[in-house]
C-alpha cells in the first residue's frame, strides 16, 4: 500500500481541520517502491481513508481479519 499509517494519519488529521485531499496530497511522500518520492494520486488517499473508515465501524472484522492473517503467516513461514 502507498499510504502509510503516519500518512493516513496526517491525511486524517487535515481532513478533520477542513483541508482538501487535493491539497493534503502535495505534503505527502512515498517512502518506498516503484514510486519512491513522489505524491500518492488522491485515489490512494480515498481508498487508504475508506479502508479506515472500515475498519472503524466494523473493529471486530478487522481483528478478526489481522488474527486470521497472522495464523496464515505462522502456518507458511
Amino acid at each position: 500500500m502507498v499510504i502509510t499509517d503516519d500518512m493516513l494519519h496526517t491525511v486524517l488529521r487535515r481532513r478533520a481541520a477542513g483541508e482538501r485531499v487535493h491539497d493534503i496530497r502535495k505534503d505527502l511522500i512515498i517512502p518506498t517502491g516503484k514510486r519512491k518520492g513522489g505524491n500518492p494520486s488522491p485515489a490512494s488517499i480515498y481508498r487508504a481513508l475508506a479502508g479506515y473508515e472500515k475498519s472503524q465501524a466494523y473493529p471486530e472484522s478487522a481483528e478478526a481479519a489481522r488474527a486470521e492473517f497472522a495464523e496464515l503467516r505462522l502456518a507458511t513461514g
